[in-house]
């Protein structure tokens, strides 16, 4: 599923944005014309996007010849040169922007990612992405959140099943919404986690009697009650600590002893990394 949600974004983003065709570059340059472009950073960061780009390269051009000095994963600097593209030149204009848009992205969120996780270094905890995701690119973002060394939550509402409050409140309460939960697994005969979002003590003692779950969700706990938490419940499950956790304050969540910290804004607000592409030579 996730190389055909990638493929479709890719000719989703195409007809987004060269439509029926691009009449600047039809208008201005040869078909004949032939050239190369390289990729280069504007700022340091962690790098990723390269194997999307190679594919947004090769699915609109084949005969496009890349050249990669960076490979995903790995430090840039200001000024480095990621890779070399050569091939035709209306391809390249074409592809240009996509291409950027994507590397900028992945690679601010990668960058964003690595600062947490080498935060928690020492620590038990791991860091989480959400579903707080561009709609459209979510397995990029997910994917640039593993590049920095993130770990993913659920991809969608199809590999997972996460009672939050909603579901536990039109259920009417815990207990309800495991059952109902556990009874449907086993009526489909499918295997998959369960986790359920815990708001107050009075819940998470509720899911310690029930049990039949995976991992319990401490939903905007502070740091004082998740340390009681996770003292409560002394390795049981796998706890997840959420909600309004920050870079200055995730230290001291991970120092608490949960498993997880979900992080919604390494993909809702972050900021892309400066790139551009810029001429090399054309014949």
């Amino acid at each position: 599923m996730k190389q055909e949600l990638i493929n479709n974004f890719i000719q989703l983003a195409f007809k987004e944005d060269i439509g029926d065709c691009d009449h600047t570059t039809l208008s201005t340059i040869p078909s004949s014309l032939e050239g190369s472009m390289q990729l280069i950073t504007k700022e340091d960061g962690i790098l990723a996007g390269v194997k999307i780009a190679t594919q947004i390269f090769y699915v609109f051009d084949s005969n496009l010849s890349l050249n990669v000095h960076v490979m995903d994963g790995e430090d840039i600097k200001k000024n480095d040169v990621v890779f070399i593209v050569k091939g035709k030149v209306r391809s390249l204009l074409q592809v240009e922007r996509l291409v950027l848009n994507v590397i900028q992205r992945m690679s601010g969120i990668a960058t964003v990612t690595r600062k947490y996780v080498k935060k928690l270094e020492g620590t038990v905890a791991r860091i989480l992405d959400t579903r707080k995701t561009t709609p459209g690119m979510r397995m990029l973002e997910k994917e640039a959140v593993s590049i920095g060394g993130g770990e993913n939550h659920r991809v969608g509402l199809f590999d997972m099943i996460l009672l939050k409050d909603n579901h536990i409140d039109f259920s009417g309460g815990v207990k309800n919404a495991i059952i109902r939960a556990n009874k449907y697994i086993n009526k489909m005969k499918i295997q998959l986690p369960i986790e359920i979002e815990v708001r107050t003590f009075d819940e998470l003692n509720k899911v310690l009697q029930i049990g039949g779950i995976n991992r319990i969700m401490l939903d905007n706990f502070d740091v004082k009650n998740t340390y009681k938490a996770v003292k409560l419940v002394n390795r049981k499950y796998k706890l997840e600590s959420s909600g309004g956790i920050t870079y200055d304050t995730v230290r001291s969540y991970a120092e608490t002893g949960v498993d997880y910290i979900s992080i919604g804004s390494l993909t809702h607000s972050v900021k892309s990394l400066d790139m551009s592409m810029k001429i090399v030579d054309c014949n």
